[in-house]
């Protein structure tokens, strides 16, 4: 995902776990998140909930990217603060429309 990305001209940053997911979040300057709901050290549904309490960094959109399907895991990642929620497996074009919608929504 990342070298696609890339190769569409966004700058990618990575982060192994949630919680230096959650510290790059707050240190770099981000456009949008990308998150998994699965992650070590600290899950996804934290680093969401942490970040929307963050005065510096609560707007910045959040696309959830999980293997959890189920219909209330859509309702929580919203609840959450999560701007999109995408399953995986998935369309890439999709999450390209979804980067782009927010990425634009933002900017307005």
């Amino acid at each position: 995902m990342k070298v696609r990305l890339e190769r569409l001209g966004y700058d990618v940053i990575v982060a192994k776990d949630g919680q230096e997911g959650l510290t790059k979040a707050k240190k770099e300057k981000v456009d949008l998140i990308i998150l998994d709901l699965m992650l070590p050290k600290l899950p996804g549904e934290v680093v969401c909930k942490q970040i929307r309490k963050d005065e510096q960094v609560g707007g910045i959109p959040i696309i959830m990217l999980t293997g959890k399907d189920k219909d209330a895991d859509e309702v929580i990642g919203r609840v959450i603060g999560a701007d999109s929620y995408i399953v995986k497996p998935f369309e890439f074009s999709v999450l390209i429309a979804e980067i782009t919608k927010l990425i634009k929504t933002k900017e307005s």
